[in-house]
């Protein structure tokens, strides 16, 4: 029975009372809508502005080891710098930004790295990237002074900066900044953050880290910095430009000694050391010269360094084949030379090439002057090379049969309706093969190219190197009319120094690394690679030492073994020799940019001469000795011209008229 049954039998009245009306009202109800409204805008808000800050965050690189991710972000987005070496490992120049070769915090001093810290961030090994104390500090500085006296970041944040961020100055790159550094915290070592911050400041003159900066501003690496000379260097990222000590000490001199004073209350450095610092100041080198005698060269190297390494490795150190005494002698001789040539010899440049026998460049000038001309005229002027081709037909004549002592006829010859002549005109009739070559005969080399074959004659100076002939030549290649360059052509007359072998290519680069020390290209040391028959070569060998001997090259005479040939073009537009030695092969072009003609140089005159006067300097030192390959037949040359020029006399008395 219910309560209110009982009540009902007991006489008493049920209770009819009902629960609470438990419904809001309309006031409660608008205010929480409205508190719901207001956190979803809040949500929205804070999505919004993650979403801001967030989403053109840039990431650290995915290295998942420390050391790699060092390695990444040592040369992540640093601007691209080169330093050039000659072959003896000393500096020739720097091209671009100078980025020092990386030297570990245990090859420092230590008040090196404390002088940054000092001037940076004396909590550096207390915070995880964001020292919240210095945030608060130059917050309540700026705020008395009213203006920014002073900033919060970090060491690790201005690394980030430097690294991941762009210069933009705004709370929302600083909230960046701050994220980025406490992940880069959690990731690398407090050694790694600070090595990497010393290598990626930037120091002013064009200076990246403080091997560079030491060797820019004290002329030595940061491993011999003194005390006052490291306080000067950490005060310069701060301000580079503003504090650049080359526009005058004082302000870099004043910030370094606050610097001192700093470093001395922390404990780093005793008060001898800091008095005794700010007693010596740092003495400033002289300024690095030039590129002097070497600009053609590296703006060779710079061009084959960047189809060498990948693209994303800009801090490269090029260590170069170039001999800096030839390279001096080279630019001196071709200087000279000229100084009187629109004159005297009305040619306003010239151009010289020297080979080693592995096909390396030891000297490269590409013109009188490379700061009035920058233009290569060794490597990127196509030339006609004039009879200095003629060896290449006469090699090519040989491959087929022909032999030094063959007889042709000089003689009037007709193709067509060309009717090439000998320079100077007249012929002489009946003589050698090899006489045609020492003496530049015109009309005997046509024939030989017509008996060879151009096309035979374009094949085989492909295989010395030739790359600019047209794959059907005409026959007037057998007289230089196609052009060339000069670097090709002496390397194709390699073939005839090193016995019908000639280096895979001619090289300027040895060794590519980065300012980290990772090799990044070597020239690996290769076997000639044959390419024509040892016996031709030979006898190839032997015409030409008959060319300076006996022909139109004597004036290239340099009293040991020397082989050559000259060649000069139409009107006497270019002039050439090219010729080696058991020791070099070198070449020398003169000429007019402007293709207007010279005053009858030829290429027995001004170039043979700039030649021996090169060759006289390279051979310093260097025993004489004769090529290695040697022609079995060694008969006294005169003799044996004599021979057959009695036999040539011979067979034209039995031909008749």
């Amino acid at each position: 029975m219910s309560r209110n049954d009982q009540m009902e039998a007991a006489g008493a009245r049920p209770s009819f009372v009902t629960a609470p009306d438990r419904r809001l009202s309309p006031l409660r109800r608008a205010l929480i809508a409205g508190a719901l409204g207001l956190l979803l805008l809040a949500v929205l808000a804070g999505a919004q502005t993650y979403r801001w800050i967030f989403a053109d965050l840039p990431q650290l690189p995915a290295a998942s080891e420390p050391a790699r991710l060092e390695a990444a972000l040592w040369s992540l987005n640093r601007p691209p710098g080169v330093a050039f070496h000659d072959r003896n490992g000393a500096l020739i120049a720097t091209r671009g930004p100078r980025h020092g070769q990386r030297v570990p915090l245990s090859e420092l001093p230590p008040y090196v790295p404390r002088a940054f810290l000092a001037a940076e961030d004396r909590r550096f090994h207390q915070h995880r990237g964001v020292d919240w104390r210095g945030v608060v500090r130059a917050l309540r500085e700026n705020w008395q002074a009213g203006r920014v006296v002073q900033g919060g970041s970090t060491l690790t944040q201005q690394l980030v900066k430097i690294v991941l961020l762009s210069p933009e100055q705004s709370f929302k790159r600083k909230l960046q900044e701050a994220v980025l550094a406490t992940r880069l915290e959690r990731r690398l070592s407090k050694d790694q953050i600070l090595t990497l911050y010393l290598h990626r400041a930037y120091f002013g003159e064009g200076a990246y880290g403080v091997e560079a900066a030491a060797r820019t501003y004290f002329g030595k690496t940061a491993r011999g910095l003194t005390l006052s000379e490291a306080a000067l260097l950490a005060a310069l990222p701060k301000a580079p430009s503003r504090l650049d000590p080359t526009n005058g000490m004082g302000e870099a001199l004043a910030r370094s000694h606050l610097i001192l004073r700093l470093m001395r209350e922390e404990g780093w450095i005793t008060p001898g050391q800091e008095q005794a610092a700010r007693r010596n100041p740092p003495v400033l080198s002289p300024p690095p010269g030039g590129e002097g005698d070497f600009g053609y060269v590296l703006d060779l190297a710079a061009a084959q360094a960047q189809a060498l390494v990948p693209a994303n490795s800009p801090d490269l150190i090029v260590q170069l084949s170039v001999d800096p005494r030839l390279q001096s002698a080279a630019v001196r001789i071709v200087r000279q030379g000229l100084r009187n040539g629109p004159r005297r010899w009305g040619a306003d440049q010239a151009a010289l090439v020297a080979l080693a026998p592995d096909g390396t460049v030891r000297a490269l000038v590409g013109g009188v002057d490379h700061r009035l001309s920058p233009y290569n005229r060794a490597v990127h002027a196509r030339r006609q090379p004039g009879s200095a081709f003629k060896p290449i037909v006469f090699a090519a004549a040989l491959e087929t049969g022909v032999s030094p002592t063959d007889v042709r006829i000089d003689a009037p010859v007709r193709f067509g309706r060309w009717a090439p002549e000998n320079y100077g005109g007249g012929h002489q009739g009946a003589m050698t093969v090899e006489q045609a070559l020492v003496r530049s005969r015109n009309t005997i080399a046509v024939k030989l190219a017509d008996e060879t074959g151009p096309e035979k004659v374009g094949a085989f100076a492909r295989r010395l190197g030739i790359t600019t002939l047209p794959e059907r030549p005409y026959l007037s290649v057998a007289l230089g009319a196609h052009e060339v360059t000069l670097l090709e052509l002496t390397g194709a007359y390699q073939a005839f120094q090193l016995g019908g072998r000639r280096p895979p290519a001619v090289s300027l680069i040895e060794r590519i690394t980065s300012t980290r020390g990772d090799l990044l290209y070597a020239r690996a040391p290769s076997a000639p690679v044959p390419v024509m028959d040892p016996l031709k070569a030979a006898q190839m060998q032997r015409m030409l030492q008959g060319v300076i001997a006996r022909g139109t090259g004597r004036a290239a005479a340099i009293g040991r073994p020397a082989a050559g040939k000259t060649g000069t073009t139409q009107d006497w537009r270019d002039a050439w020799f090219v010729g080696f030695t058991p020791d070099w092969a070198a070449g020398v072009w003169v000429g007019n940019d402007d293709d207007d003609p010279t005053r009858k140089v030829t290429g027995g005159d001004l170039p043979a001469v700039l030649w021996r006067r090169f060759m006289l300097e390279a051979h310093q030192g260097l025993p004489v000795r004769d090529f290695d390959v040697a022609a079995p037949d060694r008969q006294d040359l005169d003799a044996r011209d004599r021979f057959y020029a009695e036999l040539a006399a011979e067979f034209a008395r039995e031909a008749g008229p």
